[in-house]
């Protein structure tokens, strides 16, 4: 349990910002297993294109557990400033700044993990978006640009002096994207020289995992994103260990096809048919990668093109799938 700003997070297990996946949908079913707080897709600091259907989709949070946190992208102090007051217009009760996204398109604009080597401007904005609202703003960042160059000690003390309400921190540095080992000793020097939350982010792919980065580096939560697709329930395996110290039984087939259908319905419902049937295909990716070892079902499911053969297909796999497991 922590707090952020008047929330208090009552477990200590987030799911991170991911652009394409932490829709709405993916995001209620995370909260319903257990993640303590969930983040939205990033949206661009230039409100000019929050018309387009995919903000529009990106803003609206109609039906979800509070409190409401969504993630701001850019590296116009202005613009962010701008576009963290209109997102609190449209129901965000928490402001994340992205300074961790290491994409080239993003940090082409000098917006995400590129504005971690101007830190004059990471002060402008951070100062522009904490004065802008009345709400928290968290900071996701990573430990540094590049091996040689980790400021993120240096960030996190200017983070908490300008009012910042958490971090999150990715303990890889820019140029690494998602490769190589994850450094836990930046987030743990962070954490002893902070006085505000922090969240240890990367390659926490298990319950066991997490409890170990939770007690090497002291930090106050773990951030999931990749190990939570196709894996929702990861959360709840997560807090049962944290608090009983013994693992949590593995979702029974019956229950990943429940899981999976209701997901894959909330898809339709948002996004509509022709959308939703598109959409469903990289998420039945990802639950499907445990049991469909020769990938035919995930190749005939990506060809299907109404949600009805969608929805008939995963049945039918999951009824075979639960005969070969009472045979055995």
């Amino acid at each position: 349990m922590f707090q952020i700003g008047q929330y208090t997070i009552q477990h200590p297990v987030v799911l991170a910002p991911m652009a394409g996946v932490t829709d709405r949908p993916f995001r209620q079913l995370c909260r319903q297993l257990g993640a303590g707080l969930v983040v939205s897709e990033m949206v661009t600091s230039d409100v000019k294109l929050w018309n387009s259907r995919k903000s529009r989709q990106r803003l609206d949070h109609a039906g979800e557990a509070e409190p409401i946190s969504v993630q701001i992208a850019g590296g116009d102090p202005e613009m962010m400033a701008q576009a963290a007051i209109m997102s609190a217009a449209h129901g965000a009760q928490i402001i994340d700044i992205n300074m961790g996204c290491p994409a080239k398109k993003v940090c082409n604009k000098a917006a995400g993990s590129a504005l971690m080597k101007d830190e004059v401007l990471v002060r402008d904005i951070l100062q522009a978006v904490v004065d802008s609202v009345d709400i928290p703003v968290t900071l996701k960042m990573r430990t540094g640009w590049a091996p040689e160059h980790k400021n993120a000690p240096v960030l996190a003390g200017m983070a908490e002096e300008i009012g910042i309400a958490a971090l999150a921190i990715h303990g890889r540095t820019r140029s690494c994207g998602y490769k190589g080992e994850v450094e836990y000793d930046t987030i743990k020097t962070i954490k002893q020289n902070v006085n505000i939350p922090v969240l240890a982010n990367g390659d926490i792919t298990n319950a066991e995992q997490a409890k170990f980065v939770l007690d090497y580096t002291g930090a106050d939560g773990v951030m999931l994103g990749r190990a939570a697709q196709g894996r929702p329930w990861i959360f709840r395996e997560i807090n049962h260990f944290l608090t009983t110290g013994e693992p949590l039984a593995a979702p029974s087939i019956k229950e990943v096809e429940a899981i999976l259908i209701g997901h894959l319905h909330a898809l339709y419902g948002f996004y509509g048919d022709y959308l939703g049937v598109r959409i469903a295909r990289k998420h039945v990716g990802w639950y499907l990668q445990a049991h469909d070892h020769d990938r035919a079902v995930r190749k005939q499911f990506n060809q299907l093109e109404s949600c009805e053969d969608q929805i008939a297909l995963i049945k039918t796999f999951f009824n075979q799938h639960l005969g070969k497991e009472q045979a055995a």
